[in-house]
């Protein structure tokens, strides 16, 4: 991935560290609030001391009920109540109930929505505590359809729009955002939303959603993540006709007249937050993610999740798998169904892996990898009129149209953002020539899946070992229950950042991908490989984020990209202490 990245920016790698750069930035937590042990006492900060009516707006601080006889009388809420305390895990309870009733997904997303705006503390408590119930409501699938519905459904601001009209003053739009200490920035421009196309300034739901899982499942603080979306328009002409579009009406600016905001933008961040503040690029076009990392990534600490997440939690579904499969990976031969900004990135990861594990090049790698796109099997006859990152996969063969026509594949990867492309004849062919076939469809939502998981385990007659990007229910088939896995970004990208943060990391490269997925594989135990599967479960997420985080720490210590000296002795203890814990605070 480095080396397509490395080509594009002329040979400059991220471990150049460039001239234009300087180690700087980060306000200080001056309270020492997010230090504070749970026994200790802490002070509700706002711009003052927050007290009374306030302190119940606040949902920083708010604890509804659950604030004690003591705090009533010290803080003016006396009347304010009503006289009852309870505890946090009887509001978890109730709230759960209230949840639970609901029928429709996206009402269960708005309640949650409702509460983090509320009480940030319960609604981060009630997200760890029941992760596989609801990680999809909060992110995908149930957050396709809450873009989708943005503008309807729009309450109030979660996060900082950057629009057109902000252009020469995005600095200032920055220090509008009230907190100053951000380590986390989730940023899209709303282009290319999980599998739906082009939702504008809708696509907010996006970082909204990412930076809730940064918090519950990778630790890191909520007040430290910043969730951005940069309208620049929106080429979706129902939006555009909308009375309820809550964005830019016009045509979705291009050119130089878009680099120059991004790159704006990208100055400003840098600015007022500093040299550590991780920007992580979300549902860009193929065309502006590439070119943003490869302009990016030597002078920022940037991370593209469609690109580089995608690939490494796919990559350490692949290596848990050989152990149900057999075989090294260089031993397999992978046919990939979309060559987009997940394909290529996912290519390139196996490639780097295979090359890591033989020593082989990793052009030579390479060619144990194919690609079919829109227009048929990407071979070199085609090479002149790719686009750069596709050029990588031209290898010499004769044009192929179909998927079905191309080769002869151990391994079916789906990422064309097209629903029901792997066809029954698709899966019945790869079933015929291997015993045990693996199938990942991570086409999101699920109604954009390459195929389902019960088609999977049918066409193959229970043979097939099957990952997605979006949820499937248990399937019984012949008897038999087959529990498909989840080939979730939500796996690598929390752990991947909080590795960042804890190292003080300025630079991200390939090798902490490796390592993030390596750490996953680790993750999955003997009795989840009984059940067919190739991920742990969530309900383990917060202790395999701070593996990852340690795995990710550890390398960029190795590489000398980490600015947090001198390094701790115990990477996994000292990420587990660093992480956010939503348990309530006792106010003084």
């Amino acid at each position: 991935m480095e080396s397509t990245l490395r080509a594009i920016r002329d040979g400059e790698s991220v471990l150049d560290l460039s001239p234009r750069s300087t180690v700087s930035g980060g306000v200080e937590d001056i309270y020492g609030e997010d230090r504070a042990t749970e026994d200790q006492l802490v002070t509700p900060w706002t711009f003052s001391v927050a007290s009374g009516y306030s302190l119940l707006r606040d949902p920083q601080y708010n604890k509804g009920l659950a604030f004690t006889e003591k705090e009533r009388d010290a803080h003016y809420l006396r009347g304010l109540l009503p006289p009852i305390v309870i505890s946090q895990q009887l509001q978890e309870k109730k709230l759960m109930q209230n949840i639970r009733q609901y029928q429709v997904p996206l009402q269960k997303y708005m309640a949650l929505m409702d509460l983090q705006e509320r009480n940030e503390r319960l609604f981060y408590k009630l997200l760890i505590d029941n992760v596989e119930e609801l990680l999809p409501v909060v992110y995908t699938p149930t957050v396709g359809e809450a873009c989708q519905k943005y503008g309807s459904i729009f309450r109030r601001p979660q996060g900082l729009y950057i629009s057109l009209k902000e252009k020469g003053k995005i600095l200032e739009v920055l220090k509008n955002w009230p907190e100053r200490s951000i380590q986390v920035i989730v940023v899209t421009d709303g282009e290319r939303i999980l599998g739906l196309g082009d939702l504008g300034c809708q696509g907010m739901g996006i970082p909204v959603g990412k930076l809730s899982l940064y918090s519950a499942l990778g630790g890191v603080r909520p007040s430290a993540c910043l969730p951005i979306t940069i309208d620049v328009g929106t080429n979706n002409e129902s939006l555009l006709k909308d009375e309820f579009y809550i964005g830019l009406r016009q045509k979705r600016a291009t050119g130089k007249e878009y680099s120059d905001l991004l790159h704006e933008f990208m100055c400003a961040v840098k600015q007022n937050y500093g040299e550590k503040v991780l920007i992580q690029f979300e549902d860009f076009a193929n065309h502006n993610a590439f070119e943003l990392l490869a302009k990016y990534g030597t002078t920022h600490l940037v991370f593209n999740d469609d690109i580089q997440g995608t690939a490494s939690v796919v990559l350490a579904g692949l290596v848990a798998a050989l152990k149900l499969i057999g075989g090294s990976l260089a031993e397999h031969t992978f046919l990939f169904l979309g060559a987009g900004e997940a394909g290529t990135g996912i290519a390139e990861l196996i490639a780097l892996e295979i090359s890591k594990q033989t020593k082989a090049p990793v052009e030579e790698c390479r060619k144990k990898i194919w690609l079919v796109d829109s227009k048929g099997l990407i071979v070199s006859s085609r090479k002149n009129s790719l686009q750069h990152f596709k050029q990588p996969w031209a290898h010499e063969q004769e044009p192929v149209s179909t998927l079905l026509d191309a080769v002869k594949p151990t391994v079916l990867i789906g990422t064309s953002g097209v629903g029901k492309t792997f066809t029954k004849e698709v899966v019945e062919t790869i079933a015929s020539f291997n015993d045990k076939p693996l199938i990942f469809a991570l086409s999101n939502p699920t109604s954009q899946s390459e195929c389902t998981a019960e088609e999977a385990y049918t066409w193959s007659q229970g043979r097939a070992t099957f990952a997605s990007g979006s949820p499937f229910d248990p399937v019984e088939y012949n008897g038999k229950v087959y529990v498909p896995g989840q080939a979730n970004n939500c796996y690598i990208f929390p752990g991947f950042g909080l590795g960042l943060v804890i190292s003080g990391a300025i630079r991200v490269h390939d090798d902490m991908l490796l390592a993030a997925s390596e750490a996953l594989a680790k993750q999955v135990t003997e009795e989840n490989y009984k059940q067919g599967l190739i991920y742990p479960p969530f309900s383990n997420i917060r202790k395999i984020s701070a593996n990852i985080a340690a795995s990710v720490a550890a390398k960029a210590y190795e590489l000398g990209l980490a600015t947090h000296l001198p390094r701790p002795a115990n990477l996994v203890k000292y990420a587990e202490s660093c992480m956010y814990t939503p348990v309530y605070r006792h106010y003084r």
